[in-house]
């Protein structure tokens, strides 16, 4: 469907999506210079969520049952937990571009997870995916990742958590609207938190003024809005439509690595991520 033809609130998503989650990633780079990273992001995600849920239980929608609050759980745990919370691991060793740049393959790792589901693979799709393979060990090759497999374990384990929540999403029970956002946004935070406490993380020092405006972003906009919009999207296009971010994300972060950080990507790099956002174009045309 032509964007001219999408609803305003679709548009509005889209916008999250693309440019609020692209620079997610200078802001986690900042945080995780004064926050220990799960510990962050387990914040992050439990004050959005309780922040979302307190406004919607005082305009008096109801509790979700059972069934939906188990469809939120595991969504938690593979989204914001292991998809967001190992992108923050990386990202202590890995440059704020480079990490969008491996999360661009998400949608690649969405196809593969969407087959347990049902969904037929066509030609064109398997010409992306064997596409993207080509750019994601491009992209290993590089010095970026050479200097960290570490991180880039981390990445691919992220991209792939995320992908099977989203592939799964369609297919499980959740809360509806902003309920739903709201407890996956909780059960993630706190499946984080556990996570922290359970490796030891401590404060090392009281976070600056930088560290504080860092989780203050990524709670308002990177959770309340931006996750809230893409579970949105799931739920209301396709997949495919939902993981075009992945388009945008890098180009993005590349550029505001470059220019608030002094991030540089390398030719290597650059080249892996045409190869990637080719890849991605591959999988989604015509959906």
């Amino acid at each position: 469907m032509p964007f001219s033809r999408l609803a305003p609130l679709t548009l509005a998503a889209f916008f999250a999506l693309y440019i609020i989650w692209g620079s997610t990633y200078l802001a986690i780079r900042v945080g995780v210079a004064s926050w220990p990273p799960l510990m962050m992001a387990g914040i992050r995600f439990t004050l959005a969520g309780c922040v979302v849920l307190a406004f919607l239980r005082w305009r008096g929608v109801a509790w979700p049952d059972s069934r939906q609050l188990r469809g939120a759980a595991i969504l938690g745990v593979l989204m914001p937990a292991v998809g967001n919370g190992l992108v923050t691991m990386a990202e202590r060793e890995v440059s704020s571009g480079v990490a969008a740049l491996v999360v661009a393959t998400v949608p690649l790792f969405t196809l593969l997870f969407a087959r347990l589901f049902g969904h037929k693979s066509r030609a064109l799709e398997w010409a992306g995916m064997a596409l993207g393979v080509f750019g994601i060990v491009l992209l290993n090759l590089g010095s970026s990742l050479q200097a960290s497999p570490q991180g880039a374990v981390l990445l691919l384990l992220a991209s792939a958590g995320w992908a099977l929540g989203s592939a799964w999403s369609k297919h499980l029970a959740q809360p509806p609207g902003a309920m739903g956002s709201a407890w996956t946004m909780i059960f993630g935070g706190l499946a984080l938190l556990l996570s922290s406490f359970a490796i030891g993380e401590r404060l090392q020092a009281w976070p600056g003024a930088a560290g504080w405006g860092a989780l203050l972003y990524l709670t308002v906009f990177g959770s309340m809005i931006a996750y809230s919009a893409y579970l949105y999207l799931l739920k209301t296009v396709s997949a495919a439509a939902a993981t075009s971010y992945a388009y945008v994300n890098p180009v993005i972060a590349v550029l505001l690595g470059a220019l608030f950080l002094g991030e540089r990507v390398g030719l290597q790099e650059m080249l892996a991520m045409a190869v990637i956002v080719a890849a991605v174009l591959l999988i989604s045309w015509r959906r």
